[in-house]
């Protein structure tokens, strides 16, 4: 009887376990991708602050002396920002005259008004230029003086006078109510004391620009009006 042989061993079967390939260690699942960071709210364009900038550097080197450059880098925005808020410059400059005649240039339209007589209201309307035009703060003088400095723009001269003359114009409407009342002498010029007050108060201006105290501006308003006419 033949005998029958054992079956050989395959190779599987006679490899111990450490000569076996190596198995890959399975990755863990990778993470979901992190959601893009959001980003915050723009800051919203402050443009009355813009303005402010744009009224102290006008105050301070006049219409013509400032440029489109310096008017972007004092508010610190681009000229396409500039062009888009206000126009052009000279868009801008007439604001900051409407802005100035609001928060600094009022004082003088409230003294006339509100003094019962044209002598004090001329007074308190010099002694408050005196105090404006040397506090601190801002620029000295006034804007309607030292910003038609040296201008060349002639609209924007001619605005400039036109307030100036405006000026003028209501002190002498205030001496005309005085002279009505008995006040001043009935042969009182209106017009000549008027202007006579519209050149202290723009004389005062450049003075303070030059460095004039309040207190030395305060003795020129005192010894102007020594000069008011009697009734």
């Amino acid at each position: 009887m033949a005998s029958v042989e054992p079956p050989s061993a395959t190779p599987s079967d006679t490899e111990t376990p450490s000569a076996r390939a190596p198995q890959t260690p399975s990755r863990p699942p990778s993470a979901p991708p992190a959601p893009p960071r959001r980003r915050g709210r723009p800051r919203s364009f402050d443009r009355a602050g813009a303005l402010e900038k744009a009224l102290m550097a006008f105050w301070a080197h006049g219409y013509e002396a400032t440029s489109v450059s310096d008017l972007t880098r004092e508010m610190g925005i681009g000229a396409p920002s500039l062009y888009a808020a206000f126009g052009d410059k000279r868009a801008l400059f007439d604001e900051v005259v409407v802005e100035y005649d609001k928060r600094y240039g009022s004082f003088g339209a409230v003294a006339l008004a509100e003094e019962p007589t044209a002598r004090a209201a001329v007074e308190r309307l010099l002694r408050e230029s005196a105090a404006v035009y040397t506090e601190p703060g801002h620029p000295r003088g006034s804007l309607y003086v030292h910003a038609a400095t040296n201008c060349t723009t002639p609209e924007v001269e001619a605005s400039l006078r036109d307030r100036r003359h405006a000026d003028i114009a209501a002190i002498r409407s205030r001496v005309a109510a005085g002279i009505a009342a008995g006040e001043l002498p009935a042969d009182t010029d209106a017009a000549a004391l008027a202007r006579f007050a519209g050149a202290m108060i723009q004389g005062m201006s450049q003075q303070a620009r030059d460095g004039a105290s309040r207190v030395e501006l305060e003795a020129l308003a005192e010894i102007a009006m020594t000069n008011w006419p009697r009734g």
